[in-house]
């Protein structure tokens, strides 16, 4: 696969179960424990990310996890509907806007960086407004049964997308 490279795109960024999921129900990213993906992902991302968008959800159960951990040091956006109360942290604004708005101030923060949301609701809308640039998929070998789905929208029309790379999966159980 081509390494990712900062463009200033608007990324919908996920490390996914094969089953779909990108979170268990309570937001908990505990099931990547163990897993690893190619090596140099991590700074691979860190070096072209400019700035994350995420939901407030998913970023109150990270409890102040900062993405790629001590490898990126960029600035997060928040989308919630009551930022009052929000419990501050480094480099994080809440917002109370919606999504397009909310990727525009991101880019700008960016500064020519890509934009990584970590939000399967944020990103469901960015789609349906066309403000994805690429989808992200990292799958891990594990089988959920259950939690946040990387999309969502029953009911909803298809979103057709074009691959950039071949993806063929192929997984044994482990014994």
């Amino acid at each position: 696969m081509e390494p990712q490279t900062a463009g200033g795109k608007v990324l919908l960024h996920f490390a996914m179960s094969l089953d779909g999921f990108v979170a268990t129900p309570d937001h908990s990213h505990d099931w990547m424990t163990g897993i690893t993906f190619h090596p140099g992902l991590i700074q691979e991302y860190a070096a072209s990310t400019g700035a994350v968008l995420g939901g407030r959800d998913g970023w109150e159960s990270a409890g102040d996890g900062r993405p790629y951990g001590s490898a990126w040091h960029g600035p997060i956006f928040i989308l919630t509907h009551h930022p009052e109360d929000a419990t501050p942290a480094d480099r994080v604004t809440f917002l109370n806007c919606g999504p397009a708005e909310a990727v525009a101030i991101a880019l700008k923060a960016a500064a020519g960086k890509n934009v990584e949301v970590f939000s399967p609701t944020i990103g469901r809308q960015l789609l349906e407004l066309g403000l994805i640039d690429e989808v992200d998929l990292h799958i891990a070998p594990v089988l959920l049964g259950e939690g946040i789905r990387m999309y969502d929208n029953p009911g909803g029309k298809p979103i057709r997308l074009h691959p950039t790379t071949a993806v063929d999966v192929r997984y044994r159980p482990r014994p």
